[in-house]
């Protein structure tokens, strides 16, 4: 199944943790500390209100015209910046509704666009972000590709109802925070590439 369709099928707690894991794995780029989303993914967890955390979050990066980290970003780098800062400032005030599938249907595209401007590898076949979300994977960049398989991996954990909403979570989360180690691994080396 496509991660277009699998996105399509998902519920919106589903949705919130696809959409909260692509921006989580995007963290490296802003400069920002691992910790930074994970009272949100404790809200998610418990069914709260995810108001409080998210404004602590954003406030922590700074006015979205300088996220902490990007002073300097330039090219490839710059544009990754950006579209992450666009996804921390479009998660939606509930943790339900039509603007959910919305987010999180866009952090997708996102994240796998920011895996893609970072990929010293060319993403081949010509091939668009979105193509790679309805299945046409022929010569992918091993950075997106690997981004792909944890945005199907997270959705496919999330509507396993045998793992409970809880289990499911959990590895969510943790998925995630391998990709964000390796993402993290990709922004040390070009900045040292730069330095």
């Amino acid at each position: 199944m496509s991660l277009v369709e699998l996105i399509a099928q998902a519920d919106e707690r589903g949705l919130a943790a696809s959409g909260l894991a692509c921006l989580d794995r995007c963290v490296p780029v802003l400069g920002a500390d691992d910790d930074l989303l994970r009272p949100l993914w404790a809200s998610l967890a418990d069914g709260g209100d995810w108001g409080g955390p998210l404004a602590d979050a954003r406030e922590a990066l700074g006015p979205p015209a300088q996220p902490s980290g990007a002073t300097g970003a330039t090219g490839a780098s710059g544009e990754a910046v950006a579209l992450a800062r666009r996804m921390l400032d479009a998660v939606p005030g509930a943790q339900r509704g039509a603007e959910v599938r919305e987010w999180a249907d866009g952090c997708s595209v996102a994240a796998l666009q920011v895996h893609r401007l970072l990929d010293t590898a060319p993403d081949g076949a010509g091939r668009s972000v979105r193509a790679r979300r309805e299945g046409r994977t022929d010569s992918m960049s091993p950075l997106v590709a690997a981004e792909l398989r944890r945005q199907i991996r997270i959705l496919e954990l999330l509507a396993n109802r045998g793992a409970g909403p809880a289990g499911g979570l959990r590895q969510a989360l943790d998925v995630s925070m391998e990709g964000r180690r390796v993402l993290r691994a990709v922004v040390s080396r070009r900045a040292r590439g730069r330095g």
